[in-house]
């Protein structure tokens, strides 16, 4: 009985994101159709592909010179500026051209716990803290947001992997499956 229910549970997950995307899309096409009072077969979707295709036109060539002209007012606005910059900087660190999370690490914590997190920062001297710690950036799980903790350098073992793949471990609570890991001796 638990193998049937595992089974049914399996068909759902592979079922219901195909089923509701067809569902919305046929609706969507069918909108349309009722609109548009011209008998042509496709029409639907074709509307659909070339408003979406204009909608990406006007947002990068219009909202994106809006978006620069924001992004300068709010640089300008002294507790804003903290806020908004902080969370820029987390978000290129993910999914920017400068990514910043790439040395995934193991941290020794107290007694025998280890935590997954990434390296941010090697050298922390210009903050007074001495050259024997480091800044490593501890996710949280079913979250996009963590702790950034300041370590011993000895305190942390490197994870060879890909970053994508230990950021998508971490952040599903371990449950997501990835390749075999192995680590090797941290350099400072």
């Amino acid at each position: 009985m638990k193998k049937l229910i595992s089974y049914f549970l399996q068909g759902l997950l592979y079922l219901v994101p195909i089923t509701a995307t067809i569902y919305v899309v046929v609706e969507a096409v069918i909108a349309i159709d009722s609109w548009v009072h011209v008998d042509v077969p496709g029409l639907g979707i074709l509307i659909i592909l070339g408003g979406v295709t204009f909608v990406g036109f006007v947002g990068s060539a219009l909202l994106s010179q809006q978006f620069f002209r924001l992004e300068k007012i709010l640089d300008r606005v002294p507790l804003i500026k903290i806020i908004y910059s902080s969370v820029k900087d987390l978000l290129s660190a993910f999914v920017g051209k400068k990514k910043r999370f790439t040395e995934a690490v193991l941290v020794k914590m107290e007694g025998n716990v280890e935590r997954i997190g990434f390296i941010t920062q090697k050298d922390l001297t210009q903050l007074g803290i001495s050259k024997d710690k480091i800044g490593v950036y501890i996710p949280f799980s079913y979250a996009v947001t963590g702790n950034l903790i300041v370590v011993p350098k000895e305190n942390v073992t490197p994870i060879e992997g890909s970053s994508a793949e230990i950021m998508k471990f971490i952040i599903s609570g371990g449950v997501t499956n990835i390749g075999e890991s192995d680590t090797k001796e941290i350099e400072g």
